[in-house]
């Protein structure tokens, strides 16, 4: 995981990093031959040693690590404000549908109910991530809020600070939240036909995020410049009930 880890945060940099588009394109396709290289046993950088071992031990597939490069490509080649409903679920598939693919083999369940797992969880976990992050987003240009949303809620500009400052935000962020707590619910649905002692990991962060979509639900959309935070009371008390016993 700890490799897998390293590899998220190494990709998720490059889009995020104040750099050239085409300096991005550059680097992400470099991590696109790298990840080649690693699949031929002949890995360039200390990450991909690390990635060669658990891709041995674990069986991770080479197309998930393609399909979270190119949800960052996305982040980095696209504008990304107010995508269609299609174009935000095949995000939330590639930045984190791939992640929960590729961590479900590490726990040891890939079977099918445990893939649902991962493609309703990254779902949800992404959704959750947006509508926390809108805020923040918006400070950078991005508005992942979907354009089939805005527009029926009479929200016809796709400029990120506009549509934060419209007046039927609130109604737009809380039917996305609607739907993310669909997802976790299907998630929840699909986990109890997993093996639970092999799903925790996956089981306490479903619920830790799970809290976060509630309480941002609880706090509303009028107030998103306020944080919403998991205290460590609680975050010990999700591990301990859904992690150990």
């Amino acid at each position: 995981m700890y490799a897998i880890y390293a590899f998220c945060r190494e990709v998720d940099d490059i889009a995020d990093d104040p750099l050239a588009l085409d300096e991005k394109r550059r680097l992400l396709a470099e991590w696109r031959r790298e990840i080649d290289r690693v699949y031929q046993r002949k890995p360039t950088s200390l990450t991909g040693l690390a990635l060669a071992e658990a891709i041995a031990q674990y069986g991770l597939q080479k197309q998930d690590f393609l399909d979270l490069i190119d949800g960052m490509e996305m982040d980095a080649s696209e504008s990304l404000q107010g995508p269609s409903m299609e174009t935000l679920q095949l995000y939330c598939e590639r930045v984190a549908g791939a992640v929960g693919l590729l961590s479900i083999r590490v726990f040891g369940d890939s079977g099918d109910r445990a893939t649902d797992v991962a493609w309703s969880l990254g779902q949800a976990l992404q959704l959750t991530n947006i509508l926390r992050d809108v805020r923040e987003d918006a400070d950078r240009g991005r508005l992942y809020l979907p354009s089939e949303l805005l527009d029926t809620h009479g929200i016809a500009s796709r400029d990120p600070e506009t549509v934060l400052a419209h007046p039927a935000l609130p109604k737009v962020c809380a039917e996305l939240a609607t739907l993310a707590d669909t997802r976790f619910k299907e998630a929840i649905a699909a986990m109890a036909d997993c093996d639970r002692r092999k799903m925790r990991p996956a089981v306490v962060m479903m619920h830790v995020y799970h809290r976060v979509l509630e309480k941002l639900m609880q706090r509303g959309w009028t107030r998103i410049d306020e944080p919403v935070r998991i205290s460590k009371l609680a975050k010990i008390w999700i591990a301990v009930r859904y992690g150990l016993l």
